[in-house]
């Protein structure tokens, strides 16, 4: 019986749904970016002299490379996928020595009067190799030495961009711990990175709040009973001992209480030292446990506990003195520590005041008055969103926000029907970045995480962003349209 064989063409497999989405952001991007750079009396958006006219020209580009990207064969990406990693972990080690600095970072490379940022175009060579790793035969993300691989090809980019002081871009590589969550990465991991970021934050803002009339930092008093509680509940869910788990809670609990009360109506002393010396029994009890049952889960336990206490102690350290002097201040800031509303908390302050001012329909196109008058700093860069809903108003902005939505649910739904690893693996890394920028991104616009200076996607002005999330998204597009002829091949 003859079967047809014939490979479906690339448009008729591509996903139009998805770059129907693209193109809507572009547009809404380059409006935006119209009414963030425009100034009163200014109507020509077409020269090359403003910076509408140059993103028309980022967005040609882009699109070209996307039609290049997808007229190239799918199996091209897998073969090469080491070969395109390599070269660009060359390209961020040479940029490390690059004499010209902008803003205070290294990580872009001047070739006349275009503007290059490597770390943008790693992005997807460095999703292209852990997919490439994970694809492989036997690859078993459980085994620790196939996992620390898969770290050593994420971090090590990572390093390379802090190295050109370049923190923002370099962050964004944790997003690929949504890929590896995905493909098998105990949840327990991504329960520790939480709890460190718990114990830095409480730490940190109730470091100075004293505990009643007691010499006891509140801040500490709370990280170190948090840390007897989560070892205490790892013990009930992986080491299935419900009743000891129960007993360490209760002991934890009742001597804290009792020292508490001690501290307060009796002697005023510091708990933290009680505290202290409860943390260490718990930790000598669970190493006497894994020794007497050899069982691997309270070894790891352990070593949370461990490693717990050290991060907490360590975090004051980190932040006084290896964090430079103006991410210490947006920390400080965004805690509520400080409130510096014309230094370090400006951009925040004023992005906050002009979606405000946006309401609920917005005050309409090229209507806005603080990005007008140029009150936000890079409001055509880092902080456009705010040009979204001064102008827009909180129904564009919810309109921009479903946009995206839309694009991570059809991309969580283009993932899971890869036939093959590689697919899925590098599916997975493209939404977790796209993930990343648009709740960092938002978030500090809001107020409500670190300004820590990284793009919104296809709506911040600039080429090198809007190249990297093109070609990120369409080799992946590219990948999942020859996916029934990888399979008939």
């Amino acid at each position: 019986m003859a079967t047809n064989t014939k490979n479906p063409s690339v448009l008729g497999s591509l996903d139009w749904w998805t770059v129907g989405i693209y193109l809507s952001l572009l547009i809404f991007g380059w409006f935006s970016i119209c009414g963030a750079s425009y100034t009163y009396g200014d109507t020509d958006f077409f020269s090359l002299s403003t910076r509408t006219g140059m993103q028309i020209i980022w967005i040609c580009t882009a699109l070209c490379l996307g039609f290049v990207i997808l007229m190239t064969d799918s199996k091209f990406y897998d073969t090469f996928a080491f070969v395109i990693y390599g070269l660009f972990l060359l390209l961020l080690f040479v940029t490390i020595f690059n004499p010209h600095e902008i803003k205070g970072s290294k990580s872009w490379l001047v070739l006349g009067p275009l503007r290059l940022q490597p770390a943008e175009f790693a992005k997807f060579a460095t999703a292209l190799a852990v997919a490439k790793l994970m694809s492989t035969y036997n690859f078993n993300m459980s085994r620790l030495k196939d996992f620390a691989m898969a770290l050593a090809v994420v971090f090590t980019p990572m390093l390379f961009i802090v190295a050109q002081k370049e923190t923002g871009s370099a962050l964004v590589y944790l997003s690929f711990f949504l890929m590896f969550y995905r493909e098998g990465m105990p949840g327990s991991i991504l329960f520790t990175g939480v709890a460190m970021v718990v114990y830095f934050v409480v730490g940190v803002k109730y470091a100075d709040v004293m505990l009643f009339s007691t010499p006891t930092s509140v801040g500490t008093y709370v990280v170190l009973f948090l840390i007897q509680i989560f070892s205490s509940g790892m013990v009930y869910s992986y080491c299935n001992d419900k009743p000891l788990a129960w007993r360490m809670i209760g002991l934890c609990t009742l001597t804290t209480a009792i020292a508490t009360w001690f501290a307060i109506y009796v002697i005023p002393f510091n708990v933290v030292w009680v505290q202290i010396g409860v943390t260490v029994l718990l930790i000598a009890f669970l190493a006497y446990q894994w020794l007497r049952t050899r069982a691997m889960n309270y070894m790891l336990i352990t070593l949370f506990a461990l490693g717990s206490i050290t991060f907490f102690y360590s975090a004051s350290y980190v932040l006084n003195d290896v964090m430079q002097p103006h991410q210490r201040v947006r920390i400080n800031v965004l805690l509520g520590l400080e409130e510096d509303l014309a230094g370090a908390g400006y951009n925040v302050h004023q992005s906050e005041i002009a979606i405000g001012s946006g309401g609920l329909r917005g005050k309409g196109f090229l209507n806005g008055t603080q990005t007008k008058l140029k009150y936000v700093p890079e409001q055509d860069t880092d902080f456009i969103f705010c040009t979204v809903g001064e102008e827009e108003g909180f129904m564009g902005s919810a309109g921009v926000l479903v946009l995206f939505l839309l694009l991570i649910l059809r991309l969580i739904q283009l993932a899971e029907r890869q036939p093959f690893a590689f697919g899925r693996v590098y599916g997975y890394c493209v939404l977790g970045v796209f993930i990343f920028h648009l709740f960092i991104n938002v978030g500090m616009v809001l107020g409500l995480t670190p300004v820590i200076g990284i793009p919104l996607p296809f709506f911040s002005y600039g080429g090198s962003s809007l190249w990297g999330f093109t070609i990120l998204l369409f080799i992946f597009l590219r990948i999942d349209a020859g996916r029934n002829s990888r399979l008939l091949s």
